[in-house]
């Protein structure tokens, strides 16, 4: 119940508050700024993967556990990152443009890399991932929440607006409930790899804030710009990272150790990306 109900609920009523505060225009902006938007695709899509299994590779942990890692590595951004974007003063449309492009994105790319994952990481004794019918659920919980958040915000503007601040708040109190379940349901596994799993989910966590705005300001981005695509490459969707790890534990009760990193990182990304927003509120690196 807890797993085949309540978390893809849970997850596609984030997703329609992340739709609610998007227009057709945030999508459209893409072409707008296509530099900006490549750049920041590019350390979420490409990078962030890369350096979550260099760390693994590094600092190995039980196979499952690892997998969990480079599932959460998959994940974009979401309501979060837009949130501390506009905390740290980064550019709040392009941190949600971000979202809604790589959100969707994932429907199609989160599947095959998460079968690549387990497969590489577990070997004969990983899950069967069923890539169609884990694409097909995504799209079920995120594309389609999504759209319909659009839409509201498209033909019932005054219900959006009015709905979207309690949305949010119900959203993020979701998210908090969401990832004490996980951590709690896993306890035991969680302190006994927690010496290996936080380091190695700080360290990912700390490295692409820091190769986000490197990037961004080596291609030529202002400050605002650089801020926001280092929190879209650095802060990413916890929640999706569980419900996708709960999706592929085939005959799973609870939450399964596939979602114990994105439950921890749904904690210890506040403690690493709180600097960064003091940092970038005093306007360093301008």
């Amino acid at each position: 119940m807890l797993l085949t109900v309540v978390l893809p609920v849970s997850l596609a009523f984030i997703m329609f508050s992340l739709g609610l505060g998007l227009t057709i225009a945030d999508f459209a902006r893409v072409a707008k700024v296509p530099k900006a938007f490549a750049v920041g695709a590019f350390a979420q899509l490409a990078i962030l993967p890369l350096i979550a299994f260099i760390l693994l590779l590094i600092f190995p942990l039980p196979p499952n556990i690892a997998v969990g890692v480079m599932i959460l590595s998959f994940c974009p951004g979401g309501v979060t990152s837009n949130i501390l974007t506009k905390l740290s003063g980064g550019t709040l449309a392009l941190s949600i443009t971000l979202t809604a492009v790589v959100s969707l994105m994932a429907v199609i790319t989160v599947p095959f890399l998460v079968a690549w994952s387990a497969d590489h990481f577990m070997g004969l004794a990983a899950p069967d991932v069923d890539v169609t019918a884990l694409g097909i659920s995504m799209f079920m919980i995120t594309a389609v929440p999504v759209a319909l958040g659009v839409a509201a915000r498209r033909f019932a503007p005054g219900f959006a607006i009015s709905a979207e601040p309690w949305a949010s708040r119900i959203a993020t109190a979701l998210f908090v409930i969401i990832v004490i379940a996980a951590v709690a349901t896993n306890w035991q596994l969680f302190i006994d790899n927690l010496p290996l799993l936080g380091p190695v989910l700080i360290a990912l966590n700390a490295l692409m804030l820091i190769i986000g705005v490197v990037l961004a300001r080596s291609a030529g981005l202002d400050r605002r710009d650089s801020i926001a695509i280092a929190l879209e490459a650095g802060v990413q969707n916890a929640t999706l990272g569980i419900t996708v790890g709960g999706l592929i534990a085939a005959g799973a009760t609870g939450f399964s150790p596939f979602a114990l990193a994105s439950g921890v990182y749904g904690i210890t990304m506040y403690l690493v990306t709180a600097p960064f927003i003091l940092w970038a509120r005093r306007g360093a690196g301008g």
